[in-house]
């Protein structure tokens, strides 16, 4: 007689509506059938069902490419999906001769660029659409319904490596930040009133009701909040500050350089720049993840967690963005334009 397998209870039932992820893309589905998974230690498979596909298309999945059909993630469904029609279209532009679209300045150019940093000397980030092109599945098709249940076979082909879905209201807020600080001089008030310490520790705290104690998913969320902190510190003055911030940046370093006091509350970049400059490194990741040697499975995930912190961080945007910038004296504004 085989050993009983002592499973955690399943997550998801027989007959539940659900997101299925298929390759880097989310697809409502259904559950149709629930079995003990093959691997001791997997716990539970689910056989689902894509909507408005054929059954031919059936899949056997693990709990880990599946997500409950709530408007968080339907929300990141929506996002993906809207970023991969966007690099689709600007693919198609550039293909034909994107010449036509050479005086589009303003506005309405930064917004092809998501950082909205176009003619800046840190150049643009453009979050593309992902995942790897190596097998068919649920996109290989056209099929009807919403906007984020469709995708055709040349466009499942057509994917970048690497996307980070940017919601609209964030990239209309980094336009705004490029306007402010490289057309009417202005800067971000420092220390900001919301650093980024303060945004993670919030973002941790919404998160922890949702996740397991210990468990997997759980240890995911602190090590991307400890990487995407790190990003930050490493970043910032590198690739995430326009020339005009150089110098409050400059003054801000000597008064850390000065101040050797240990229970000081601003220790380090994270403490002090706030959701307008985590923003721009949100838009710069699809390069730098380019950079790294990480395996597609590790992308893929990494790039969920940070399409379900830009959600969260788009919904509460009024809270974390400044409402208004400050105007730096005219002795400032002269050394930053002889920098």
């Amino acid at each position: 007689m085989a050993p009983t397998r002592n499973n955690p209870p399943s997550q998801f039932s027989k007959d539940e509506k659900v997101l299925c992820f298929h390759m880097d893309m989310l697809y409502e589905a259904k559950v149709t059938d629930v079995q003990p998974a093959e691997e001791q230690g997997d716990g539970w498979r689910y056989k689902v069902h894509y909507k408005g596909w054929k059954s031919t298309w059936d899949d056997w999945v693990l709990a880990d490419r599946i997500r409950p059909f709530d408007d968080e993630h339907r929300e990141l469904a929506a996002q993906l999906h809207a970023q991969l029609r966007q690099s689709m279209a600007k693919s198609s532009k550039q293909a034909g001769g994107a010449a036509s679209g050479s005086g589009a300045g303003g506005r309405r150019g930064l917004r092809g660029d998501a950082s909205g940093r176009g003619s800046e000397e840190r150049g643009g980030s453009s979050a593309g659409g992902p995942g790897s092109r190596a097998t068919q599945g649920p996109a290989g098709g056209g099929r009807r319904g919403k906007d984020w249940e469709l995708e055709t076979e040349d466009s499942f082909y057509a994917k970048p490596m690497i996307s980070i879905p940017v919601p609209d209201h964030i990239q209309a807020m980094l336009v705004d930040d490029w306007e402010n600080i490289t057309k009417n001089n202005q800067l971000v008030p420092l220390p900001h009133a919301k650093s980024v310490s303060k945004i993670f520790e919030d973002y941790v705290a919404f998160e922890r009701p949702h996740r397991e104690e210990h468990s997997a998913s759980m240890d995911i969320l602190t090590e991307v909040v400890a990487g995407f902190r790190e990003y930050f510190e490493k970043s910032l003055s590198r690739i995430l500050l326009y020339r005009f911030e150089r110098h409050q940046y400059m003054d801000i370093r000597k008064l850390w350089d000065n101040n050797h006091d240990e229970n000081s509350t601003y220790k380090n970049v994270c403490d002090v720049y706030g959701a307008e400059h985590l923003a721009r490194l949100i838009v710069s990741l699809p390069e730098l993840l380019a950079q790294t040697n990480m395996d597609q499975q590790s992308v893929s995930r990494l790039r969920e967690e940070i399409g379900k912190f830009t959600v969260w961080l788009g919904r509460n945007c009024e809270h974390y963005f400044v409402s208004e910038y400050e105007t730096p004296s005219q002795e400032y504004i002269d050394k930053a334009r002889s920098f």
